[in-house]
C-alpha cells in the first residue's frame, strides 16, 4: 500500500514540473486544475481505505468546486491579457 501512495505523489509532481517550467499562464491553470483533481482522488481513495465518508464528501468537493473555479479564473486571467 505504500508503493500506491509513492506512485500517487510521484504522479502529482508531474504537472507541478510543467507549471514550473511554463510561462504561459493558461498551460499553468491546466497544470494546477491536474493537480487538484489528482489530489481529489488522492482523497477519495484515502477516504474507501479508511472507511470515513466525511473525507470523501470532501474529496468529492475538491473534485466538483475546485477546478471549475479554476477553469473560471484562468478564462478571466486570459481575457485580461487580450485587452
Amino acid at each position: 500500500m505504500n508503493f500506491v501512495f509513492f506512485a500517487m505523489f510521484l504522479i502529482l509532481l508531474i504537472p507541478i514540473y510543467e507549471a514550473w517550467q511554463d510561462e504561459y499562464i493558461w498551460q499553468k491553470m491546466l497544470a494546477f486544475a491536474s493537480i487538484a483533481t489528482k489530489t481529489s482522488i488522492m482523497i477519495l481513495f484515502i477516504s474507501v481505505l479508511r472507511d470515513d465518508w466525511m473525507i470523501g464528501v470532501v474529496g468529492v468537493i475538491i473534485l466538483s468546486v475546485g477546478n471549475a473555479a479554476l477553469m473560471l479564473l484562468a478564462h478571466v486571467i486570459r481575457r485580461m491579457n487580450e485587452l
